[in-house]
């Protein structure tokens, strides 16, 4: 695996880490991780010297951190990185700090944490950042060697990540950035921003929650012309890792083929060529054109007060939209079963401010219904 310098810290992070936000699930239906397969993907990354893994206090309602530390625990702790957030949306009081802080450190299994960020900046959570005092607080476990470096994940506008570097001195920064939301999430701009001010970039969805990862077929059949055998998504992470001021790319990896593919593509790294470039400018044009909307799978907009599945519609009409395959659509909404699907959408909008992707769901949601009674 490809390594690359942490700013002046002369620390070796893999080019390749391991999100924890989409781990493999003992059926399709639950809510349990399978931990068996987590352990393979663990072991097999570890292996390929990935050993950078990020997880989250609210990943898999919660279950992330725990199935995580308890995976690494037959690793030596030196032997990897971990990366952990606080929730801001959860903290009420200055008190809650602490309590989730310790909260991670025993789900973990762990005494200290490599890297810790205060999880998405954005309008609406960082006056809450500030207003708790947060920043302060991570400052002084960083002082005492309980955070190594300290960072945060954004998901907002240019002028808000400029707000937030002037505000405060950070170690890194970790931004959504990927072929489609160099424009349409303006993380050029990002980039650009976090390049002047020489911190270094973690990428989180670098193949958009997979969506990036299942182009039009006439799209797959046009990037295999140039570098054939190479899968979609090699071609996304190829985009990010082209980027000098990017150290890491997480990808929130569900299967060993995927982390078998990722692997590949980032050891031996070679940077997006010319030609290459013109090809990903046309299939990012066929991307959009196909009408998909913007979901990575998150889940932040979960749970709909209606029982709409929100992700999961939006993965099945996703799909149709790139396929065109109408009786597919219909088997994989029928599966998901009436009461979870696009009709069932009241426009309440309590979702619409969860959304880190800024789309506006119950319209997306009329859209979706509409088509599905077509």
């Amino acid at each position: 695996m490809d390594k690359r310098i942490l700013g002046d810290t002369g620390k070796e992070l893999p080019l390749l880490g391991m999100g924890a936000m989409r781990l493999p699930l003992a059926a399709e239906d639950s809510q349990e991780i399978d931990s068996a397969k987590t352990q393979a993907l663990i072991d097999y990354a570890m292996a390929h010297d990935v050993n950078y893994f990020d997880t989250g206090y609210a990943y898999h309602y919660g279950n992330s951190e725990g199935c995580l530390g308890r995976a690494l625990k037959k690793h030596p702790r030196d032997s990897f990185f971990l990366a952990d957030k606080m929730p801001i949306w959860l903290v009420r009081k200055p008190e809650d700090l602490e309590r989730i802080f310790s909260e991670q450190l025993e789900r973990c299994q762990v005494d200290y944490f490599d890297f810790y960020l205060a999880h998405c900046l954005d309008a609406h959570n960082y006056p809450f950042f500030e207003k708790h005092h947060a920043y302060e607080f991570l400052m002084e476990k960083k002082a005492q060697g309980i955070i190594r470096h300290l960072g945060f994940s954004f998901h907002d506008t240019p002028e808000l990540l400029q707000r937030i570097v002037d505000d405060y001195s950070w170690d890194f920064a970790q931004i959504q950035l990927n072929y489609l939301d160099w424009e349409l999430q303006r993380a050029g701009e990002q980039y650009e921003i976090l390049q002047r001010h020489n911190l270094p970039i973690i990428v989180m969805e670098p193949v958009r929650g997979g969506a990036l990862a299942k182009l039009p077929p006439d799209t797959v059949e046009m990037l295999q012309k140039v570098r054939p055998g190479a899968s979609a998504a090699s071609w996304a992470l190829r985009y990010a890792a082209s980027l000098p001021q990017v150290v890491t790319i997480l990808s929130g990896m569900t299967t060993m083929e995927q982390l078998q593919d990722n692997v590949t593509t980032l050891s031996g790294f070679q940077p997006l060529s010319g030609e290459e470039r013109v090809a990903l400018d046309k299939a990012l044009l066929d991307f959009r054109a196909s009408g998909t909307v913007p979901c990575t799978g998150c889940r932040y907009c979960m749970d709909c007060p209606s029982g709409v599945e929100i992700p999961k519609v939006f993965a099945s009409y996703n799909q149709y939209r790139i396929t065109k395959n109408k009786i597919g659509f219909g088997i994989t909404n029928g599966i998901l079963g009436k009461s979870k699907l696009a009709d069932k959408c009241t426009g309440c909008g309590v979702c619409v401010p969860l959304c880190p992707q800024g789309i506006d769901i119950p319209l997306r949601m009329q859209e979706v219904a509409s088509a599905y009674g077509e």
